[in-house]
């Protein structure tokens, strides 16, 4: 079994991890104390290709494709699959509609864009397309919070909205390691190999082992200088919006670029939420699976459903 990073920085001086003299102590260690790069252009800030599914995006949390997916076993349950993170076949929660959704819904109210539309508009607390994305972004649910584990007798229903360390400890890592902390993605508690193992124990800015950097991704229940959600487009007629050209009703409105009648994971989406109608939420401009121009292509960057060149994503709604 592999040592911890802690007790492996801790017995190496500053001098020799930044030489790498240990090499026979930590092999894979020492490749990403010494930020080695590799041949065929491998960035050691992320092994994720972005290509092809979501296997290979960050959003595989079995870390599938990362050579340092053992250690973060100390700070998250290790499901052995890539999908259960976010979705189960059963035991779904019955507290939103996303489809099949195993994750724990943070309940909570969150500080909304508060300065004037110029239409006037008021912006809503964030709807289901939005609190799904939020349940990891947020800050305050643990990666591996789900609500239905893998196999047999891994269900609690009150972990739809509530985490239980308990219930998530009764896992157990493939690689033997019991998780110390169940992690968020970025917590100010956690700092630089200490603090609680929250993702930022290691993915945090500057830090020698050349991972990337968390805090980006990390939006908190403050979404005042964030782009609204929970609102919607206003009239074209009015304003500078374009009108969308496609309708799935009860579900969402989209802009069908390639007028075939249906939602493709390109193009951007309102999403419907009864009497507040079709509303702009985070998986209007997102999609959490990543989106390739074309096949075998690398997807957009950010999980975006279009390429912003040119602020052609920006351009798919606002008129300019």
């Amino acid at each position: 079994m592999f040592m911890g990073i802690r007790e492996y920085r801790t017995m190496l001086s500053a001098s020799t991890r930044t030489i790498c003299v240990y090499l026979p102590i930590a092999l894979l260690m020492d490749l990403f104390l010494c930020k080695v790069a590799f041949s065929d252009g491998w960035d050691p800030t992320t092994r994720a290709t972005n290509q092809n599914s979501i296997v290979n995006t960050r959003h595989n949390l079995t870390q599938s494709y990362a050579l340092m997916g053992t250690f973060m076993d100390y700070a998250r349950n290790d499901y052995g699959q890539v999908c259960v993170y976010c979705h189960t076949p059963h035991g779904a929660n019955q507290q939103t509609n996303a489809p099949l959704w195993n994750r724990t819904l943070n309940t909570g109210i969150y500080q909304i864009y508060d300065l004037g539309l110029t239409s006037g508009q008021n912006v809503s607390q964030p709807g289901d397309a939005s609190l799904t994305c939020l349940s990891c972004h947020d800050g305050t649910i643990a990666i591996d919070s789900v609500i239905n584990m893998p196999g047999s007798g891994g269900y609690s229903k009150s972990q739809e909205t509530s985490q239980d360390n308990a219930f998530l400890s009764s896992w157990s890592n493939r690689s033997g390691i019991a998780v110390i902390d169940h992690g968020v993605i970025w917590s100010p508690d956690s700092a630089a190999f200490t603090g609680p193992y929250n993702c930022n124990r290691c993915h945090i800015e500057n830090i020698s082992i050349g991972v990337a950097d968390f805090k980006p991704f990390y939006l908190g229940t403050d979404l005042i200088n964030d782009h609204p959600i929970g609102v919607t487009i206003p009239a074209a007629s009015q304003y500078d919006f374009r009108v969308t050209t496609g309708l799935v009703p009860n579900q969402f409105e989209f802009f069908d670029n390639n007028g075939n009648g249906k939602a493709d994971t390109n193009e951007l989406r309102l999403y419907f939420d009864g009497s507040a109608g079709y509303r702009i939420e985070c998986a209007t401009c997102h999609d959490p699976h990543g989106v390739a121009p074309s096949s075998g292509a690398e997807m957009y960057p950010s999980f975006l459903r279009k390429s912003n060149a040119n602020s052609e994503l920006c351009l798919s709604c606002h008129v300019k």
